[in-house]
């Protein structure tokens, strides 16, 4: 009879055991700053419908229970529910008492990379949970509320319907643009049923373009004393209401970032602008969202195009409201984006762009006292970095012809029309131009995410550094506590202290039996500001960036007190003898 070695079947087993895990660790390498093994997949080369949009919501919320709150802030026009996600390290504290960090993206139905740079940095956080240090912390301190879209009609229209890389700019609603009578009855046509909206072209003997001997996709525009042989007849469509003009009267025309309640101005002043300020189902339920949370002390807008960190004013006229503290805090943020994504510069909106009336922008901060940026997302430095600027038609075609071969560009084919007769149809997709083509697309939303991330690591984080007790005498002893704001934003930024928006900051000491209260202002010469009422609770109106506030009471007897802040905006901190 044979006699089985048991100890030699084991370490039998022991070996292939580690020879199976040794085989699978070598399926691959962890990238640095990478979730390597995500508890949910996820793809940064594409696009997401709105279903796909909260179908990945709801798996990061499933996966992650104690990180994430998932919820509908609002119906949109068409009542599709506007989700939110809410990110934080929930064992930590209540998330809407921490600092907060407010993102969304997509308020332009065409601008759609914004919900998956939105989608990415929930995606990012919830996944590094646990393998990073600093996210650990982050979370531990601060809260992010996440809308990817905030206008998700138009978005599915923009991806399931024929559009141009410009349309539909507005959200549903559909107007007469035109003023015959008639709401949305001239729009483009997709005539040859390719989901794009191209251009339409045809020959003329008093045409002013040419084709390209070189490339003939490219339309070249002669001098003005030769003769050329194409007319240019606009995007695809027909005359479909019988009034002579094509394309008219499509979806819109207003302009949903015209429409927030701080320097708005009507449609006359500003183009776009709608009925009256937040007059915008989805507008208003992000206002309402902002109200109820005064937590919130920075916000993010994703936009396209063009590589930009716009902070505002967006108008002229409204120039004065940014007090030069708070761009000074601004400026040092921004100037760390402008390292940190290649391409893109910090500019100001009305002095480096255009004026605007009624933007998202100006109201957060304007109507909020929240440090707000809006960016401008992709820029054609990403696509060759010899060009730093803007992008144009002759470099989009050699993206067209070396990066996306063939891809981007629909070739020009005749057609007959009803209205024109024979012409050619042709030009950029949609989804090309203002969009980022899907291999840009995790890198440029990585490194948007790192900025936004490094201004939500800047709003306040308080702590108390130091309380001192002195005896006076007779029972009686002076309580002196330090609160110091660990990083660059005070807990109210200026505009928030003109028109006093949120409470002041309480800094309060209990278990003691106080006879008197006072603000330190000046420490060397023993200058106080002492607080009549209530000194137990000390009213504080500023806690800035970087800086400390004293506060001091007079209190009897002995005991075991207790020292607390709580800001709005800079969260909750505490001190125990």
């Amino acid at each position: 009879m044979k006699t089985i070695n048991y100890t030699s079947l084991f370490c039998l087993a022991i070996v292939l055991m580690f020879s199976s895990v040794s085989q699978a660790q070598e399926k691959f390498f962890r990238a640095i700053g990478t979730p390597h093994e995500p508890k949910v997949e996820a793809s940064w080369n594409r696009y997401n419908t709105y279903a796909g949009i909260v179908d990945l919501m709801k798996k990061i919320n499933k996966a992650y229970p104690n990180l994430t709150r998932l919820e509908s802030i609002g119906k949109s026009y068409e009542k599709k529910d506007i989700y939110m996600l809410t990110i934080s390290d929930f064992k930590t504290g209540d998330p809407d008492e921490k600092p907060a960090m407010y993102i969304d993206g997509n308020i332009h139905s065409n601008e759609i990379q914004g919900a998956e740079f939105s989608l990415y940095t929930a995606w990012y956080l919830t996944e590094m949970f646990g393998d990073l240090e600093f996210i650990n912390e982050l979370l531990k301190d601060k809260t992010f509320y996440i809308v990817p879209t905030i206008n998700p009609d138009a978005r599915d229209n923009f991806m399931k319907e024929p559009n141009t890389p410009h349309s539909p700019r507005s959200g549903m609603i559909v107007l007469d643009n035109d003023g015959d009578g008639k709401a949305g009855e001239d729009g483009f046509d997709d005539l040859d049923g390719n989901n794009h909206i191209t251009y339409m072209i045809r020959k003329s003997p008093t045409g002013q373009y040419i084709k390209d001997p070189q490339d003939d996709r490219r339309l070249i525009r002669v001098a003005a004393e030769e003769k050329g042989e194409y007319e240019m007849l606009g995007y695809e469509g027909m005359d479909n209401d019988g009034d002579g003009e094509v394309n008219e009267d499509g979806i819109g025309y207003y302009d949903p970032n015209r429409d927030w309640g701080w320097k708005w101005q009507p449609d006359y002043v500003q183009r776009g602008a709608y009925k009256y300020p937040f007059s915008l189902p989805e507008n208003r339920a992000v206002a309402d969202f902002v109200m109820k949370h005064p937590n919130i002390a920075g916000a993010q807008s994703y936009h396209n195009y063009g590589g930009m960190i716009l902070r505002g004013p967006g108008a002229e006229e409204d120039k004065d409201t940014y007090n030069r503290e708070d761009v000074r805090i601004y400026d040092a943020i921004a100037e760390k984006g402008e390292e940190m994504i290649p391409g893109y510069r910090y500019l100001t909106v009305y002095k480096d762009l255009y004026s605007v009336f009624g933007g998202e922008l100006d109201w957060f901060y304007g109507g909020r006292g929240i440090y707000t940026y809006t960016n401008e997302l992709m820029v054609s430095y990403l696509y060759y970095h010899k060009n730093e600027g803007r992008g144009n038609q002759e470099e989009e075609l050699k993206v067209d012809k070396y990066l996306t071969f063939g891809d981007a560009f629909v070739d020009w084919k005749e057609y007959k029309h009803p209205q024109y007769g024979t012409i050619e149809i042709g030009g950029f997709k949609k989804n090309f131009g203002r969009a980022h083509p899907g291999f840009l697309l995790e890198q440029d939303a990585h490194r948007n995410m790192a900025f936004t991330i490094y201004h939500g690591y800047q709003t306040p984080k308080l702590s108390i550094i130091n309380v001192e007790e002195k005896s006076l005498g007779s029972g009686l002893k002076e309580v002196t506590a330090t609160v110091y704001n660990e990083r660059l934003m005070p807990t109210h930024s200026s505009q928030d202290l003109k028109y006093k928006i949120e409470r002041p900051d309480l800094i309060s000491i209990s278990n003691a039996n106080v006879v008197a209260g006072m603000i330190v202002e000046d420490e060397d010469f023993n200058k106080v500001k002492e607080q009549v009422h209530n000194p137990e609770t000390l009213r504080i109106p500023n806690i800035p960036g970087m800086g400390t506030v004293k506060v001091r009471w007079i209190v009897s007897g002995s005991g075991n007190y207790k020292v607390d802040v709580d800001s709005a905006k800079g969260g909750k901190a505490s001190w125990s003898k």
